[in-house]
């Protein structure tokens, strides 16, 4: 699968995606893009959207957009916290449907 990291990602949790082609907003040149102009880039490219905004759902009509978004709740956004959610993110990315959001964490 084809995944795109939300700039508020550590690029470094890429690596523990392992089996799956990942790259970040900032790589793509997106930095400083909004959210729903980000999701509309993403969904031309990319197979699953992985953010830690909560926000991202209350702000934008997922259902608008023919991509997936896995939010992960951890205590924070730092490597250390989100790294432990992977394993629960890989299992869940086949069951992830475009225009809804599928949280991961707690």
């Amino acid at each position: 699968m084809n995944i795109l990291l939300d700039e508020c990602v550590p690029a470094r949790f890429a690596r523990s995606l392992v089996g799956h082609a990942v790259t970040t907003v900032p790589k793509q040149g997106w930095s400083g893009i909004k959210n729903g102009e980000l999701l509309e880039l993403a969904e031309k490219e990319f197979d699953v959207f992985v953010t830690v905004d909560r926000k991202l759902a209350a702000q934008q009509d997922l259902k608008k957009f023919r991509i997936p978004v896995i939010l992960i709740r951890a205590q924070t956004n730092r490597l250390e916290h989100i790294r432990p959610l992977a394993a629960e993110l890989l299992e869940k990315l086949s069951g992830a449907v475009a225009g809804e959001l599928t949280i991961v964490g707690t």
